[in-house]
Formats: C-alpha cells, sequence, structure tokens
C-alpha cells in the first residue's frame, strides 16, 4: 500500500466500483479485496470490507462502511482528456452506467462519486488568463459535459 492512499468510502459496493474504475480508465487496476475478520456495525464477517484500487496512476482504497455518510461534490477525481472522443468516452460511461450529470463537466457514478472530465483545452485556455480566460469560462459554464470545439472556438474568439 501507497504511503498516502485515497480512501473512498462506500455504502456496500466498493468492489463493483473499483471494477468499473479499473475497466473504464488507464492505469487503473484492482488490487487486493480484504474481508472483514468480524461481524461489524453494517456487516458480517466474510463481507468485503476494504479494496485496494487504483485510478489513472492513484492509489486509493474504498471502504465498504455503510450508509453513514454520502458523497458529495467536496471531493471528486478529476480526469484530464485529449480529445472529444476521450471525453465522450469517460463521461458516457459513467453516465451511462447510472451515474447522472451535472454541469461544467462534472458527473456522478451511480455510488455518487463526483468526477469531472476536464479536457486539458479548458484548463490551458483557463490558465492563460485575461480575454481567452473569460471567454473559455463564459462557455464551459453553459455546458454540462465539456465540447472541446466550443471552448477552442471560444478561446479565440
Amino acid at each position: 500500500m501507497a504511503k498516502n492512499t485515497i480512501c473512498v468510502w462506500y455504502d456496500k459496493d466498493a468492489e463493483a466500483a473499483a471494477r468499473f474504475y479499473a475497466a473504464t480508465f488507464p492505469d487503473s487496476a484492482v488490487g487486493a479485496v480484504i474481508r472483514a475478520p468480524g461481524d461489524y456495525p453494517d456487516g458480517k464477517q466474510g463481507d468485503v470490507l476494504v479494496v485496494e484500487f487504483t485510478v489513472a496512476g492513484i492509489p486509493c482504497i474504498g471502504l465498504n462502511g455503510g450508509p453513514a455518510f454520502k458523497h458529495n461534490e467536496a471531493f471528486s477525481f478529476q480526469i484530464a482528456t485529449d480529445t472529444q472522443e476521450e471525453t465522450d468516452r469517460y463521461w458516457n460511461a459513467i453516465v451511462g452506467n447510472g451515474g447522472q450529470e451535472s454541469e461544467c463537466g462534472w458527473c456522478k457514478d451511480k455510488w455518487g462519486v463526483s468526477w469531472q472530465i476536464t479536457p486539458r483545452v479548458l484548463s490551458e485556455a483557463l490558465s492563460a488568463g485575461g480575454g481567452q480566460a473569460k471567454r473559455a469560462f463564459d462557455a464551459m459554464m453553459t455546458m454540462r459535459k465539456i465540447d472541446i470545439a466550443a471552448i477552442e472556438a471560444a478561446r479565440l474568439r
């Protein structure tokens, strides 16, 4: 296990979530699946308790901690994309697997974890500052999934 690992709390589906992430994003994998050595408040001995996984190179663990805590936008995975095809593929995988769309490149997977599918073009435009950043930002504010061509057009106006 890495020295610093992101712990993501799930009600009961950490393994299913980890397997979905591993199948969806490159440089992602499922590692150890650790079962509870005894009963606990929201599970029984032998239930999956912790799943070690990697999402786009970031080490994580999924903890099946029960329904006490819910996900919100205060935590999200941000995935940088290079093309509209890549943006569409990740967005559609998350939303099409029981997730939901949000604004400005954000969506949630079916477990409630927030994702930002962010084309590098958008990040570059915002980093440029000035009028380019303002025009790209204004265009982004009207979008759900980011449209790279629209961001590029706004940036260059």
